[in-house]
């Protein structure tokens, strides 16, 4: 798919786990994502454990790798995007209170540490989601698995 044409795109930098890389691929696949872009160190296709979880939505599924998220992000920027991160700060607002406008490049980051200050710079707002119990995060496919279906119910 020419990003042109998508409404809807995925950023997955520096994702350490090609489990978590290949859930996103198949739950992107069923949320209508248009294309997902992998930055950094994640784990790309062909991975025997990314290939095992994502249950071939690797094989029609349309990627790209981008060696610097930076660089893409600006891309993205100068093509239109809505840039928005999925990531607790200060100013992020609730998912299910949001708004999110097409097209749309949605950050999900890394593991450990998030949404990095250097890519937040380059985004038009931040969403999180929010936590009731003592931990105050999800596994990175489960939170990204959220937040790409409510963006596919809201896109129609």
């Amino acid at each position: 798919m020419n990003e042109k044409n998508a409404r809807f795109v995925l950023i997955l930098p520096n994702i350490r786990s090609a489990h978590n890389v290949g859930a996103m691929f198949r739950t992107a696949d069923g949320a209508g994502v248009d294309k997902i872009f992998l930055t950094g160190y994640t784990p790309r296709p062909p991975h025997p454990h990314l290939d095992k979880v994502s249950l071939g939505a690797e094989m029609w599924m349309d990627w790209q790798y981008s060696a610097q998220a930076g660089r893409l992000l600006k891309q993205l920027k100068e093509k239109g995007y809505n840039i928005v991160a999925l990531e607790q700060t200060e100013k992020s607002i609730c998912i299910f209170d949001w708004k999110p406008k097409f097209s749309l490049a949605l950050i999900v980051g890394n593991e450990k540490t998030g949404v990095t200050k250097s890519m937040l710079k380059y985004c038009d707002e931040a969403v999180h989601i929010p936590m009731l119990g003592k931990k105050k995060s999800l596994n990175v496919s489960v939170a990204g698995g959220i937040a790409m279906f409510h963006v596919a119910r809201l896109l129609g």
